[in-house]
């Protein structure tokens, strides 16, 4: 099984201003959280942030917030403010999956036998979510958790994810994988996400795998 773009979300957790400088390998993780913004706006794939309690942490570093705004012309682009450290008892599934449509109105339809009914379309959605972020044994996993409880497909990228110390990120992943999550990595992303050398964007694509953060 592989990524496909067309049904993939970004969601980029927690990696605020004042939480950042005291993580594991904070430069290679930032770096690659940014990649992975740029290629999802390359590739139109949705990008949503969170932030977890930011009058406390501060905000999400500021390159991150223009990476993640950048991208609403693909949808997204927006960053939720939490409190929980699971996003999703703070309302992510509604900015990740679309609301169901309301039945048809009117007496007719609605007085028909239900095997006569016409099925209430449900809205397509994208349910793959590629996820990374800070901490890892707190808000990431506990995010990655709940989305999987809610029954979306979940990425974890695991060179854009770290925690305070090595000990705590590497529990965190095996959780997550004994869970059900796939671990993956900044690189298998992007060229699961292009599938081949013929994609149109693969230059483009190529060119921030190559240059890091630049």
């Amino acid at each position: 099984m592989l990524l496909d773009a067309d049904d993939s979300q970004l969601v980029l957790v927690d990696y605020q201003a004042r939480l950042m400088p005291v993580i594991f390998e904070n430069e290679m993780i930032v770096a690659n959280a940014l990649r992975l913004a740029r290629m999802a706006r390359s590739m139109e794939v949705p990008v949503w942030g969170t932030e977890q309690n930011p009058d406390g942490l501060g905000r999400n570093m500021p390159e991150l917030i223009a990476a993640i705004e950048a991208v609403s012309n693909a949808g997204g682009g927006k960053t939720l403010t939490k409190m929980h450290f699971n996003a999703v008892e703070d309302g992510l599934v509604d900015w990740l999956r679309p609301p169901a449509r309301k039945p048809p109105q009117g007496g007719n339809a609605r007085s028909l036998p239900k095997h006569l009914q016409k099925p209430t379309e449900e809205p397509e959605g994208r349910n793959t979510i590629v996820i990374a972020g800070c901490e890892a044994h707190v808000c990431l996993m506990q995010t990655a958790l709940g989305l999987l409880e809610e029954e979306f497909e979940v990425w974890v990228v695991t060179d854009a994810c770290s925690s305070r110390s090595e000990r705590n990120r590497d529990a965190a992943f095996d959780r997550l994988a004994g869970a059900g999550a796939e671990l993956v990595t900044t690189e298998m992303v992007a060229f699961e996400w292009l599938r081949t050398a013929q994609h149109p964007l693969f230059r483009e694509v190529l060119g921030l795998i190559k240059q890091g953060a630049a």
